[in-house]
């Protein structure tokens, strides 16, 4: 790994190199590895999301090396670089067409591919629905038993290679519509309400206090989260620009499945 890290990283800033057989190699063997799920762009370790920048660079340089050239997919047909998913039947994932996986992305057992789409450098953990019209962006990583609702957005992050990528935690719910972009990340068991939108720079205020707690880019574990507004001056006036309001927690008292039914419930979350 250490060997295939290294020919990626120096042919990352010296792209002749990408002439060189043995470098070339190294990037097929680093796609391979990724469909496989035995490498991934970002992984938590103590607690803490790491980005293995060089996979992203292998990425890039994938997309170097391959030509443009017809390609089928049973009845449906391409015209790209980068092949869609085999074997789906042997690894345990279930596709409904024209839903589509593309080779370098991994998608362990049990996963659901309605109508949608999965992208390379994408992780998707066991249990995960991928619902119709749902894409998962290059390099998003999405946990165990997480529900991305119809038409939902996880943006693709893949430069600067060292830019986190978007992160969806085990047992999240992303409701119809939401968009989650440039690294945001939704914390384990987190419930997003219908049309909600995190970019960078979106303010999460959670308004379950006395006072508004505003902060970007994450969002607790456990929050139930909706759209909302808030007003911000500009030189022709006060205008409502985008925010997402955490509004309340799901509850420990019940299982995971009936915790979520009843904070859909509770707190009037459309989905």
């Amino acid at each position: 790994m250490e060997q295939l890290q290294t020919l990626i990283s120096q042919a990352f800033q010296d792209r002749e190199r990408l002439k060189e057989r043995e470098v070339a190699q190294a990037v097929e063997e680093t796609i391979a590895l990724l469909d496989r799920g035995q490498v991934r762009v970002a992984e938590k370790t103590d607690g803490e999301w790491r980005v293995n920048a060089w996979v992203k660079e292998a990425i890039l340089l994938y997309f170097a090396l391959r030509p443009l050239e017809p390609m089928d997919a049973g009845d449906l047909r391409f015209y790209d670089k980068i092949r869609t998913k085999t074997d789906l039947q042997a690894q345990g994932i279930r596709v409904v067409p024209p839903g589509v996986a593309r080779y370098g992305s991994f998608l362990e057992p049990g996963c659901v591919v309605m109508p949608g789409y999965v992208n390379i450098g994408a992780y998707v953990g066991a249990g995960t629905m991928v619902d119709t019209w749902a894409t998962v962006g290059s390099c998003a990583q999405v946990g165990k038993g997480v529900h991305l609702s119809g038409g939902v957005g996880l943006g693709g992050v893949l430069e600067p290679p060292s830019a986190s990528p978007v992160i969806i935690e085990d047992g999240a719910f992303i409701g119809s519509r939401c968009i989650v972009v440039e690294g945001c990340v939704v914390e384990e068991e987190a419930v997003l309400g219908a049309n909600v939108v995190l970019t960078a720079s979106t303010s999460i205020i959670d308004v379950t206090g006395a006072e508004p707690v505003i902060t970007r880019g994450r969002v607790p574990a456990r929050s139930v989260v909706i759209p909302g507004t808030m007003p911000k001056e500009f030189p022709a006036g006060t205008f409502g620009v985008p925010c997402a309001l955490i509004i309340g927690r799901r509850t420990e008292s019940t299982d995971k499945k009936t915790s979520l039914n009843d904070v859909l419930r509770t707190f009037n979350v459309q989905v």
